[in-house]
């Protein structure tokens, strides 16, 4: 039996826009970068993805290089479209990115024309799209001059391989060079996707008043470091956590006891509030005016539904914010 998605899918998602644009985004989107590889069970995907939807999450985030193997993610959400997805293509924001390495030789990554145009064509047919919503460069490149980065972006558009473009992991001075430069090109740079949570919060809170004078939006990722701004790891490392497999971004060196110990010290401020940690760090991003959407991982959709929970509280006392900061520089 096919799939049909709730009839009630847009009754409690907020979609909020995305700087000056027209374009909206759901509070909470999915990123694709975990549980998509071949590795993967397909079914649990499957699951995720629909059940995601049926909660209001439109968006869905990959990259050409998420897996593993390189491609395997966008090879799998292409299938979930065209099996169940096809006849709510247009209800959907579809966003992948370039950059990092994806193939062997001098243009399998980094920033130039030729490697960002052969990597969406790449992507465009791993997913079986006609277009991406969203095409990110998704790090910054300093060998190869901004004007031809922008480019390739412009051209990507004006082929409509692409709706809108963006960038990604830029800093506060490289954000304001490649914006001012798009605009001098009368490109638009839709969105910047930057990593922000409470353990992490220096370079993009520099970085926000940029993106607010050019008029670009944003949307977070990482916003619970890894599972570190939740409770999975006060009793230790347990064996199927993301720290226990030693991913890139997260490995036992990086769960410390400091860490740990501000996270449990979080969780009171959290409990007080009526939310669970990973509810309220949630809120405490999308406080920035800037951030149109959180981009969560997770391999339930019972996962994103409690993710989807943090809208029910995301003001904040002035006691309460102090007391967090208060927490964090300790």
């Amino acid at each position: 039996m096919g799939y049909t998605p709730k009839e009630q899918r847009y009754e409690e998602m907020p979609y909020n826009a995305v700087g000056r644009s027209g374009l909206k985004l759901p509070a909470v989107s999915l990123g694709l970068w975990h549980n998509f590889g071949d590795s993967a069970s397909y079914d649990s995907a499957r699951e995720l993805v629909l059940g995601s939807f049926d909660m209001g999450v439109t968006h869905f985030d990959i990259a050409n290089n998420y897996g593993p193997p390189h491609g395997a993610a966008e090879k799998t959400f292409g299938r979930i479209l065209k099996e169940d997805l096809s006849d709510y293509r247009d209800e959907l924001i579809v966003s992948s990115k370039a950059g990092y390495y994806m193939w062997k030789g001098p243009y399998g990554e980094w920033g130039s024309k030729k490697s960002l145009v052969a990597s969406i064509d790449q992507s465009l047919k791993r997913t079986g799209l006609e277009y991406f919503d969203i095409f990110y460069h998704h790090r910054p490149d300093s060998n190869t001059p901004i004007e031809e980065t922008l480019d390739a972006l412009q051209g990507i558009v004006q082929s409509g391989k692409a709706l809108y473009v963006g960038i990604s992991n830029y800093n506060a001075e490289q954000a304001d060079a490649v914006l001012t430069a798009a605009k001098d090109m009368k490109l638009k740079i839709l969105i910047h996707q930057v990593n922000y949570s409470l353990f992490n919060r220096d370079m993009p809170e520099a970085l926000f008043p940029v993106l607010e004078k050019h008029g670009t939006g944003a949307i977070a990722f990482s916003c619970l470091a890894q599972g570190l701004l939740s409770a999975k790891y006060f009793n230790g490392i347990p064996a199927d956590s993301r720290a226990a497999g030693a991913s890139v971004f997260l490995n036992p060196e990086s769960v410390t006891a400091e860490k740990v110990e501000k996270s449990k010290k979080l969780n009171i401020i959290a409990a007080e509030r009526g939310q669970t940690l990973s509810q309220m760090a949630l809120a405490w991003v999308m406080r920035q005016n800037c951030i149109a959407s959180v981009l969560v991982g997770a391999s339930k959709a019972a996962q994103v539904a409690e993710n989807v929970r943090f809208m029910e509280k995301v003001a904040f006392t002035a006691e309460e914010l102090a007391a967090i900061d208060e927490i964090l520089h300790a």
